[in-house]
């Protein structure tokens, strides 16, 4: 047996930002130097972020992912880190491949290198292109056929990208027969609620068939909707978990390993072999550093403890929102405060994302807000030392009511609208990016205006269903007590009965059913794509079947405007669940 530190640089990178990125890979390489790691990996697409979608279409990018690749390289050497092989990912291209519709001859490759004393060492390419829920891999690129096995430190090293890992067969599948010791596996996986149970009982079980250790390195950080939350790992040959990085955090997980040092007898540079996926998969051997480094003292790796369900769904919120602002140029945001449940989480996430004195909150009250939503609103605004200011909007509505006389639904969706002129007025006046407050409950039955709550640039809780709202409010609250602090949400708000104060007394239930049980039949029609007869045969009531589907699937059109805001189930509105809004089909009654 052979000792190596190894070292996964769980980032944060951001799509298009090449130069940054590249910073991102000296620094933390650097880190890596500076705790003894002999070999250090990059998440997938390191250099580019993820995903890039139609830019990987672009060639002026992907040569500047290219050339990119290669100043990296250089750049280490001459801070003196070339002796360190660096993995990282970064978008290229291969040249033979022929032109296609919408695809330029020379197709896009999702690929990954070996960087080592200035130069590109190794190069390949993912394998298995996923083509599901949030991924279009096929749109963009083409399949490699290697495996790179890269000899450091004495042991053999494979290595291969994200989706590999998830399919049957492929670079995978060869990795026993290639010898090697160890099995790294580089990473773009974006959360979901418990993915990482899903991941690790993956890892357990890839490790086992390939029978060797695995390591398993992930990006960190937001990108548009989705969440990328690291939760990198190494696992035994035996599945067992050895070490596990925190989630949400940018993370530097150093672990001395054990591994099988490489056989002395010599081996082909290439040697095809026929993977369990039929495909012909070609293990091409490299050797870096031949010579096992001297004994040293191991020390213990570092396992993260698991985050409970609400803990980890709040991080994802936190975090998609820090990074739609910082990303894209913002240092402020700003919404409407009804005193109502939603806007008091999103305002609560927000403070905690980036800074309560950055969140600009606004309380629009009308002739129909209580006066205790007023109160309930200002009492959270002084909990949390928001910025806050009052704008009554019944001047303006009534100067749109003298002109158009609306009425009923007409009346009710024109005060929405107005508070969403003003709030839109000071995001342009102060530059606030504007937060919408609607939940996953209210989007899948279409209960919001559109152009009034809908509008704006970020929807924090667009994938959280109305009754986790409740749930994540309750449990940011228990922790604020735990950690001696004052709730920042106030109970009033979480007990009240919900309401779009529109009109007089108007409640939720009015218009819904009871959000428990609401929620339970969207879960099997949405999330699980359940029809009319299966839903009936679940329990559901017929009746309100019948409603429920009507009202979700007439709303498409609403959802298709509303902005992006971070994924945290399994089927989100947009990169998810893809419906046309013309469409006549409708669910077929029983018999």
């Amino acid at each position: 047996m052979a000792q190596l530190r190894l070292a996964l640089a769980q980032v944060n990178p951001t799509v298009g930002d090449l130069e940054g990125n590249a910073d991102l890979i000296v620094e933390w390489t650097r880190r890596a130097a500076e705790a003894g790691a002999h070999l250090v990996a990059f998440p997938e697409m390191m250099l580019t972020g993820y995903p890039v979608e139609d830019l990987a279409l672009r060639t002026s990018f992907v040569e500047a992912s290219q050339r990119t690749l290669e100043q990296v390289a250089r750049r280490l050497a001459d801070a003196g880190l070339g002796d360190l092989p660096v993995v990282t990912g970064y978008l290229d291209r291969r040249a033979d491949a022929p032109a296609r519709p919408g695809r330029p001859a020379g197709a896009p490759l999702n690929a990954l290198a070996w960087l080592h004393r200035g130069r590109v060492a190794v190069r390949s390419a993912k394998h298995h292109l996923p083509n599901y829920g949030v991924f279009d891999e096929f749109r963009y690129f083409v399949p490699g056929d290697r495996l790179p096995a890269v000899r450091v430190a004495g042991i053999d090293v494979a290595a291969v990208i994200c989706e590999d890992l998830w399919q049957d067969g492929g670079p995978v599948s060869v990795t026993r027969a290639a010898g090697a010791g160890l099995l790294l596996v580089i990473n773009g996986s974006p959360y979901e609620r418990s993915k990482d149970d899903v991941r690790l009982e993956l890892a357990a079980r890839r490790a086992r068939e390939a029978g060797c250790t695995l390591a398993y390195v992930n990006m960190v950080g937001g990108q548009d909707e989705l969440v990328f939350d690291g939760d990198s790992m190494i696992v035994g040959p035996d599945g067992r978990l050895l070490a596990r990085a925190p989630r949400f955090t940018e993370e530097l997980l150093v672990a001395d390993l054990q591994l099988p040092e490489a056989g002395s007898e010599p081996l082909p540079r290439e040697q095809p072999v026929r993977a369990a996926d039929g495909a012909t998969i070609t293990v091409e051997r490299t050797v870096l550093s031949p010579h096992p480094v001297p004994p040293y003292e191991a020390v213990p790796p570092p396992v993260a403890p698991p985050m409970d369900d609400l803990a980890e769904v709040y991080a994802a919120l936190v975090l998609g929102v820090r990074d739609y602002v910082r990303k894209n140029g913002f240092r402020s945001v700003i919404c409407g405060l009804s005193g109502g449940i939603d806007s008091a989480l999103v305002a609560t996430i927000a403070a905690d994302a980036i800074g309560a004195e950055n969140v600009h909150v606004v309380l629009l009250p009308s002739r129909y807000s209580s006066g205790h939503s007023v109160a309930d609103a200002e009492e959270l605004v002084k909990r949390q030392g928001l910025q806050a200011r009052t704008v009554p909007i019944n001047p303006m509505v009534e100067a749109f009511e003298r002109e158009l006389h609306p009425s009923g639904l007409a009346e009710e969706n024109l005060q929405a609208r107005v508070r969403a002129v003003v709030w839109m007025a000071l995001s342009n006046q102060h530059g606030h990016l504007v937060l919408t407050t609607g939940n996953k409950s209210e989007l899948a039955t279409g209960y919001s205006t559109l152009y009034g709550d809908s509008a704006g640039g970020f929807g924090p809780i667009k994938d959280v269903t109305k009754t986790m709202v409740w749930a994540l409010a309750r449990w940011r609250n228990e922790q604020a007590v735990a950690a001696g602090q004052v709730p920042p949400i106030p109970q009033q708000i979480i007990d009240k009965p919900p309401s779009a104060e529109l009109r007089p007394g108007q409640l939720d239930t009015d218009s819904l059913p009871e959000y428990h049980v609401l929620d339970a039949l969207l879960d099997d029609y949405v999330e699980r794509d359940m029809g009319r007869d299966a839903l009936i045969a679940a329990g559901h009531d017929p009746a309100l079947v019948e409603r429920v589907i009507r009202l979700v699937d007439r709303a498409e059109y609403k959802r298709r405007q509303y902005p992006p805001g971070p994924k945290i189930t399994g089927k989100n509105f947009g990169r998810d669940r893809r419906l046309p809004i013309t469409n006549r089909w409708r669910e077929p009654s029983a018999g």
